[in-house]
This record gives C-alpha cells, sequence and structure tokens, in this order.
C-alpha cells in the first residue's frame, strides 16, 4: 500500500518531534516508495518497536495471566482454610456446650445429693428425738410418775419438730428453687 507524500511528511515528522511511531497490522502493507531511503528506515524502525513493544506487552501478559494463576490457587487456598477454621469453630462451640451442659448437670445432681444428706440427717434427728421423748413418756407412764410436766414438754416437742422439719424442708427448697437458672 502506497500513501500520499503528505502523510509521508506528516508521519516523519511526529516521529522527529514527538517520538511517535506507526504500530500494529498496518506495518505489513505499508510499502517505501522505489528509491525512498527515509521512509524505508522509518518503516523498519516502527516494525523494530512494534515488535518490541509486542514482546514486552506479551510478558506483561503472561506474567499477569501467571500471577493471576497463582492467585486463584491462594483463594482456593484460602478457602480451604477458611472451611477448616469454620469447622473447628463448630466443633469447639459444640464442646464448650457439652462441657457446660455436664458441669451443670453434675451441679445439680451435687446440689440434689447434699439435700438428699440435710434432709436425712433432720429426719434422723428428728426421728431420734420423737422416740426418746417418746419412751421417756412411756416409762413415765409405766411407772406411775406424775406425767403432767412430761406431757406437756411430750406435746411441745413434738409440735417444735414438726415445726423445724417443715422449715429445714422449706429452707432447702427455697435453695434449689433460687439457684436455678429460670
Amino acid at each position: 500500500m502506497q500513501i500520499t507524500q503528505q502523510t509521508r511528511k506528516a508521519l516523519l515528522d511526529l516521529a522527529k518531534k514527538k517520538r511517535v511511531y506507526l504500530e500494529g497490522n498496518v506495518l505489513k502493507v505499508l510499502k517505501p516508495e522505489a528509491g525512498d531511503n527515509e521512509f524505508k528506515a522509518y518503516l523498519e524502525l516502527c516494525r523494530s518497536k512494534d515488535s518490541t513493544a509486542r514482546k514486552k506487552r506479551l510478558e506483561v501478559t503472561k506474567r499477569v495471566q501467571s500471577q493471576n494463576k497463582e492467585l486463584e490457587k491462594a483463594a482456593e487456598d484460602n478457602q480451604g482454610l477458611l472451611n477448616k477454621l469454620q469447622d473447628a469453630l463448630g466443633e469447639a462451640e459444640r464442646l464448650r456446650d457439652d462441657a457446660l451442659e455436664d458441669l451443670d448437670t453434675l451441679q445439680k445432681r451435687t446440689q440434689f445429693e447434699l439435700i438428699g444428706l440435710i434432709v436425712k440427717v433432720a429426719l434422723i434427728i428428728i426421728i431420734g428425738v420423737g422416740i426418746t421423748t417418746t419412751l421417756l413418756y412411756t416409762i413415765a407412764m409405766l411407772a406411775n410418775k406424775d406425767t403432767t410436766i412430761l406431757g406437756n414438754a411430750w406435746s411441745n416437742l413434738f409440735g417444735i419438730l414438726l415445726t423445724n422439719s417443715f422449715s429445714i424442708i422449706g429452707t432447702i427448697m427455697g435453695v434449689k428453687y433460687a439457684t436455678e437458672k429460670n
């Protein structure tokens, strides 16, 4: 393809003044006129610069593609690690909940055993005092002794023991319900 003298002059001036050269496939079809060594040298310089620029762009493209592959692999690895971390976090939370549930069960069992022990001891004492007082009252009656004072004491003692037993049980139940989370 031949170009006009005016276009030729504009291209040469543009190269000299602003260092801007033709690039691309148009260089393949441009032919200098016979004997125009200046335009021929210009076209060779343009082809050389175009070839160098293409090589640089190709290197950059390859480098970017390589970096993109590395980034994609790193992103996949990160996602895998994130999934593992989320699984581990879920497992840790489940284990924590299990441990809290076990601790709560152990505390309730210990509390229940302590309450049971207190109630047993209180009942043994109440029954023991009641039996002892009844035996004394019975012996006094069989011995034909004056049982007026002993009868009143026996009656008062049973009233006090009954009141105390309900007080102990009420206190234990109050403590039990006061320590519940609900």
